[in-house]
């Protein structure tokens, strides 16, 4: 499995991951215009988060969202991993925990000081996942208001 930056020929398979992705959230649900704005939006500016995808036969089967964010608690950049997805075809063969790890060396490699995920509190999968990848659950609490 190839892992890399995403580019502008890979939103629409980003696009079809997130539609999954989001039918599996409670809180979300697919809209594909949504979709391919934010992503078209992350592309066009790279100093506000990277899209990373994975790659299996030259196809797209995996993407992770990456977020920078500046902590005053850290002292400096952070991350925000959202959109972290693996197509149904390449799940529970070590492709996840690649795809992320992945993205973690960046993220050292890029001088951030921590990285936080928010996961859906019903997916016990996700859950168990992102525990043995070595996050914690916070004692921090998700508030959100729609602007």
């Amino acid at each position: 499995m190839l892992i890399e930056f995403a580019g502008a020929e890979d939103i629409d398979a980003m696009a079809d991951l997130l539609h999954e992705l989001f039918t599996l959230e409670s809180d979300f649900r697919p809209q594909r215009a949504k979709q391919l704005a934010a992503l078209s939006w992350l592309l066009a500016h790279p100093a506000h988060g990277r899209l990373f995808v994975a790659r299996a036969g030259g196809q797209v089967v995996g993407m992770v969202n990456a977020l920078i964010s500046i902590s005053t608690a850290e002292g400096g950049p952070v991350l925000i991993l959202e959109d972290v997805i693996l197509a149904a075809s390449h799940r529970r063969g070590g492709h996840g925990r690649q795809l992320v790890e992945h993205v973690l060396a960046w993220a050292r490699s890029q001088g951030m000081r921590r990285v936080t995920l928010l996961a859906d509190k019903d997916n016990a999968a996700a859950l168990r996942f992102y525990e043995k990848l070595g996050f914690e659950e916070s004692a921090m609490v998700v508030r959100r208001r729609k602007l």
